[in-house]
């Protein structure tokens, strides 16, 4: 599509972005929401699973849509990626329980795997390499400008109107984003019928579902070393081992492990799994720390962590515009995970006595360096890859960052359970003292009070406030004894958390100094051979012209 002249692709960009701005919004709309919902259907062991179950999906659908779209052009599964998501947004909304919710937000995932993974793959059919970088900026800024006020209407949302609207609130976006896709986007003519790694396809599915389901309850459900967990490991290694086989023999492999030969390619996706760790992490777990131990409702939860994605849209923006213009995209690479790790470890010394400047600050350090970080990674790998590949080198992109966030996300909730357990036992053996001096409680009261070992209560601040005017009030000093140290218990797991998040972005700052930089293609360089090329046994880009140029 390089073909077309600039109004219709800047036109195409357009819809494109107002699809990702969709899916975009009702996933940061949930972030603050989501503690609430959480207190109102129960089951907050559940938690991760509302985000782990949508990662999951939208992965699996990533890296097999990526290759197909690269066969049959990008339009249609766009539409049917839109199709599933405004789908699964209207089903999570009827949600009744929890389980209902996760069932949902699989289906939502599903369909933003498509999004995602061709809207990123469609920058690279409309732009030379160059100019990928201030579009990729662009999308990620989309996605940051969702984020400044999804969070904050979320939290609106469930203050002052029922939950149900945080999944139906932008469903007529996603309709007429759908509508401007259909009408605005153009249909490429299908390629000669290719062979469909079918098998490819189910043992890398086969490979990624236990690997995260073993992930995902490692810690919380199981232990480690238990039977269940060793065996959705040895599952998935033995998936993975008859996916290579398959890869290696097949006509038209769904994902080239020729690819990984390449070493920008493999540092990139590595790069940009252990960012995911470290992003998705904290943007799940930040509310929790807001809301929960700082004790602010939803609505201001949304305004504080607003911050973080603002400086998200200004450094995705900035960094975009500076790639196109230079033509060098390491020192971003770098810059941005240096912000990060500092940004996350400086987070994991919160507690409820921090200044809340000091929390904003924190928080734009790692949204500017995620704004920095983001649309490099997706822009190396396009940029390491022949035209014919451009769809699944893309979606391997989102599928690593996405895989990142699950498995992050799931280490942290295991941190989280384990901290929490941890400091109130502490805490409750260090006031066993006091105990004796306490008034005496009947079973009434005490079963009251039982529910605050549960730090579910400390994110619905209406349901705490209820059960406090319910208590007597011989026992109300007690009571707030009891919500301190349930508040201290849950900052010191969070603090373990953020360290976490912390040290999986640290190991993306260092393989990034280990990213080899090729100069971008622009436009008028269309002359130059940018076919990948053996050199040092690498396939590289060249990216180079001559002076005539």
């Amino acid at each position: 599509m390089e073909h077309l002249d600039q109004k219709k692709k800047i036109t195409i960009m357009i819809s494109i972005m107002a699809v990702m701005l969709f899916a975009a919004l009702n996933q940061t709309i949930v972030g603050t929401a989501l503690p609430r919902i959480i207190a109102e259907l129960g089951g907050m062991e559940y938690y991760s699973w509302v985000f782990t179950i949508y990662m999951l999906t939208s992965s699996i659908t990533t890296i097999l849509v990526g290759k197909l779209s690269d066969l049959y052009g990008r339009k249609p599964f766009i539409l049917i990626g839109i199709s599933i998501f405004i789908l699964g947004s209207f089903l999570s909304g009827t949600s009744g329980s929890i389980i209902e919710l996760i069932v949902y937000r699989g289906i939502q995932g599903f369909g933003a795997g498509m999004i995602m993974s061709t809207s990123f793959a469609s920058i690279g059919d409309l732009f030379a390499p160059r100019e990928r970088g201030r579009w990729q900026g662009l999308m990620s800024a989309s996605f940051g400008v969702a984020s400044v006020f999804g969070p904050a209407l979320g939290g609106y949302i469930v203050d002052h109107f029922e939950w149900h609207w945080v999944f139906w609130v932008f469903l007529p976006i996603g309709i007429l984003a759908m509508i401007l896709i259909w009408i605005l986007f153009p249909s490429v003519p299908r390629r000669e019928k290719a062979a469909i790694d079918y098998w490819g396809s189910i043992f890398l599915t086969l490979t990624m579902v236990p690997m995260l389901l073993a992930f995902s309850w490692a810690g919380s459900k199981y232990a480690w070393g238990s039977g269940q967990i060793i065996s959705l490991f040895i599952s998935a290694a033995a998936a993975l081992l008859l996916f290579i086989a398959v890869e290696r023999k097949v006509q038209n492999p769904v994902l080239p492990l020729s690819l990984f030969r390449n070493s920008i390619f493999t540092i990139s996706n590595m790069s940009g799994f252990m960012m995911g760790a470290g992003m998705f992490g904290a943007i799940m777990y930040m509310p929790f720390f807001v809301q929960g131990v700082m004790g602010t409702s939803a609505t201001h939860s949304g305004f504080i962590t607003m911050p973080m994605t603002l400086s998200l849209v200004v450094g995705s923006a900035l960094g975009g515009q500076l790639i196109s213009r230079t033509g060098k995209y390491k020192y971003l690479a770098v810059l941005g995970m240096l912000m990060m790790t500092v940004g996350l470890l400086f987070m994991s010394f919160m507690n409820a006595e921090t200044a809340l400047w000091l929390i904003i600050l924190y928080l734009i350090l790692v949204g500017t360096g995620v704004g920095f970080g983001m649309p490099v990674f997706t822009l190396t790998v396009q940029n390491s890859t022949t035209p014919q590949l451009l769809g699944v080198a893309t979606a391997s992109s989102q599928l690593f960052r996405s895989l990142g966030g699950t498995v992050g996300v799931s280490i942290m909730g295991t941190v989280l359970g384990h901290r929490i357990a941890i400091k109130m036992q502490q805490l409750a053996g260090d006031s066993g003292q006091s105990e004796a001096a306490a008034p005496a409680l009947s079973p009434d009261v005490a079963e009251k009070l039982e529910q605050l070992n549960n730090p579910q209560m400390l994110l619905d601040p209406p349901k705490l406030e209820q059960l406090r005017l319910a208590l007597p009030e011989s026992v109300q000093q007690l009571f707030k004894e009891l919500v301190a140290m349930l508040q201290e218990s849950l900052g010191y797991a969070l603090s373990g958390v953020f360290l976490t998040g912390a040290l999986l972005v640290s190991v993306a700052f260092v393989l990034t100094l280990f990213l080899k930089e090729v100069p971008l293609r622009s436009a008028a360089q269309k002359g130059v051979d940018t076919s990948p090329v053996k050199q040092d046994g690498q396939e590289h880009m060249q990216g180079r012209w001559s002076k005539q140029h």
